[in-house]
């Protein structure tokens, strides 16, 4: 199972990104989609959750900030960033938790003036 994610980049600290992540439907439909992140030199830690019935969770550092959302019709997760900060810059993947795991390439995320 491959999980398709994409819509990182560089961005000044302040700007936005949106990352997606389109995952098979069958997966997609009953399985909880998020988003985790690998900053340089450090563990790989959840960002954002969401169920298939649409409970949101976010780690602290992120709350008021970001925003997970899921399109049902096209079986994709997205994650948009605002207000992005340097401590932000990480390998962000994209993950389906349910009877399995499935994990999708990371894409980069650099936030530098």
């Amino acid at each position: 199972v491959q999980l398709q994610a994409s819509g990182g980049g560089l961005v000044q600290p302040g700007g936005s990104l949106r990352l997606s992540c389109a995952a098979p439907e069958d997966i997609f439909k009953t399985y909880t989609m998020g988003w985790y992140r690998q900053p340089p030199g450090k563990e790989r830690e959840m960002v954002a959750i969401t169920t298939s019935r649409y409970y949101t969770h976010y780690v602290d550092s992120v709350k008021g900030r970001f925003t997970i959302s899921r399109d049902n019709a096209k079986s994709s997760v997205y994650l948009q960033m605002n207000s992005l900060k340097v401590e932000d810059t990480a390998v962000y993947y994209c993950k389906a938790e349910g009877l399995l795991e499935y994990w999708g390439q990371g894409t980069q995320v650099t936030v530098s003036s």
